[in-house]
């Protein structure tokens, strides 16, 4: 026997087997996830339904705990009439447009930044020595701090309702993106540079795709902060505003109105993070297939 044949015998034997290709999932696995998907909604909508029960009969025998009391809490019930009434009136119009142009215009406003701050701050050692210290010190300062600088700075109360709700998106998003620059693997970059890719090339091929799902993130939490900061923005001045209108509330003790107010604004800051979460996986196929396979 040849050299050759002794050569091509042995890595016949040692050669790796064929890889197995991949079953495709069949009607019964399919059905099963449909199910299970099903189950997880179901058991979402029970946890909410008991929440509300619980509430409701905490709220009737006017539970009493010592450190907790149920005794001034108006019932759901209440809370219903309440929102039924506020579906009914003109004003609610007004509150919910009011609202939603300030947020999503300081959102709006903290997202182009906070993103352009992060890429640059997560790329240049520099500029995040010069730049991240002030804002470290401005990030813990909370929204209803400040109102009285936000009058001051700002010559209408418009202004100043959507720079409070800037401040309560910013550091969200700030902070998330450059996370998510500095969490890239430094490998990918080199190699990138090593096949040719100029700077712009490196930041539009790889930066930015590996740090768009902590962006994403970031800006989900920044939504629901920027929601959060609404009854602080609209305690500044204004007539409409769901914000406003909690506060408006409170001040006349209109304590069924006041649980509607924050309903409306949790309801709102769910469904626009959710929007931001749907519209991040659309731009990551990518991601959605890595999490499949995790």
């Amino acid at each position: 026997m040849s050299a050759s044949s002794i050569a091509l015998s042995a890595a016949s034997t040692t050669a790796t087997p064929p890889a197995v290709p991949e079953i495709p999932a069949t009607g019964l696995v399919t059905k099963w996830r449909a199910a299970l998907r099903l189950d997880r909604v179901a058991l979402r909508v029970l946890a909410l339904i008991l929440c509300v029960a619980l509430w409701q009969a905490a709220s009737v025998h006017h539970l009493d705990l010592g450190v907790l009391t149920f005794r001034f809490v108006p019932a759901p019930t209440e809370v219903a009439a309440a929102a039924w009434a506020l579906f009914q009136s003109p004003k609610l119009s007004a509150h919910v447009t009011n609202s939603l142009i300030r947020v999503f215009a300081g959102f709006g406003v903290a997202a182009l930044l906070g993103i352009a701050l992060g890429l640059v701050i997560g790329r240049s050692r520099r500029l995040e020595d010069a730049l991240l210290p002030p804002l470290e010190v401005l990030r813990p300062i909370p929204g209803v701090a400040w109102i009285p600088l936000a009058i001051l700075m700002f010559p209408s109360s418009e202004l100043s309702m959507i720079f409070i709700t800037f401040m309560g998106a910013l550091f969200p998003v700030l902070l998330n993106t450059i996370h998510g620059v500095e969490a890239i693997d430094r490998r990918l970059v080199a190699s990138s540079r090593s096949l040719g890719a100029g700077r712009w090339s490196v930041f539009a091929e790889v930066v930015l795709p590996g740090a768009l799902p902590s962006i994403v993130t970031g800006l989900a939490i920044g939504m629901g902060t920027s929601w959060f900061c609404l009854v602080t923005a609209e305690m500044i001045a204004g007539q409409y505003g769901i914000g406003y209108y909690t506060w408006e509330s409170y001040t006349l003790q209109n304590y069924a109105d006041i649980v509607v107010g924050m309903l409306f604004i949790g309801a709102f800051g769910m469904a626009s993070s959710g929007l931001i979460k749907l519209v991040g996986r659309l731009l990551m196929p990518w991601h959605r297939i890595q999490e499949r396979h995790t």
